[in-house]
């Protein structure tokens, strides 16, 4: 039977297993499923329809699944889904998703969300991101995996940042970033590849190497989106990680930040 501090308010409809621990002052529901091992510490507000997998953490005073604000907003039957082994700590906010949107917003496995943090509605999360304090992603955000936004970063609407990228604190971010990509400052640019944390993921020196031929080949040669990807395609090895690099600048809704 799940651990529940007599103060908690739990609605009827929720599916809690058995293995929860809920703290006091807490506040569940309706239509909120909360997996295996999940743990509530005191004073978390969660509601649904939510959905939320094994092994997630919830601090003091984070309010996840309530609805969004945005003014598109009319109550609709809109949902939260939530994968493994997230971290929701103090304050943080997440919001549902919006009809005009995917109807949703969707967090993977695995995802650090630190104090004050913002998600908006109808963002989609990987895995493995660092999201630092009171950073704040706008409506429709898309963040691949393996990615670090430095505290107070700002994502605007329908942005989409590539797997393993990274702001600076305080960045300002308005186009897409592809992957391995560091930004940073106000007005934020473009700073280099994300070379410490491809040394932290078991990437080989030659890939790092042939990663950083083909960054200078489409920041610093001055060509076109479209000549830049063609030079890549001559001068580097297509490897996995370059076909990413790629694929992350020719998925871009809202033209590459350069």
């Amino acid at each position: 039977m799940a651990k529940i501090h007599k103060t908690a308010i739990i609605d009827e409809s929720c599916d809690i297993h058995d293995s929860v621990e809920i703290g006091p002052f807490c506040v569940i529901g309706p239509n909120v499923s909360l997996g295996e091992n999940c743990i509530l510490n005191s004073h978390v507000v969660i509601k649904g329809p939510s959905k939320f997998g094994s092994g997630n953490k919830f601090f003091a005073f984070c309010i996840v699944g309530e609805d969004t604000p945005d003014l598109k907003f009319k109550g609709e039957n809109t949902t939260l889904e939530v994968g493994q082994n997230n971290t929701f700590r103090e304050f943080s906010k997440v919001h549902r998703g919006t009809k005009a949107g995917i109807s949703s917003t969707k967090i993977g496995n695995n995802n650090l969300i630190m104090p004050g943090v913002m998600i908006a509605h109808d963002c989609i999360l990987g895995n493995n991101n660092v999201l630092v304090d009171n950073t704040a992603l706008a409506g429709h955000v898309t963040l691949k995996d393996n990615i670090t936004l430095g505290g107070y970063t700002l994502v605007h609407q329908f942005c989409q940042l590539g797997s393993f990228s990274f702001s600076g604190m305080g960045s300002h971010i308005t186009m897409d970033i592809p992957a391995f990509i560091r930004v940073a400052g106000n007005p934020t640019k473009p700073a280099g590849l994300n070379s410490i944390a491809l040394e932290r993921n078991a990437f080989t020196k030659n890939e790092i190497s042939n990663l950083k031929k083909a960054y200078k080949i489409f920041y610093r040669d001055s060509l076109r989106v479209e000549d830049a990807i063609q030079k890549i395609n001559n001068e580097c090895n297509l490897d996995e990680h370059i076909e990413l690099f790629i694929e992350s600048i020719k998925s871009s809704s809202r033209g590459i930040l350069r």
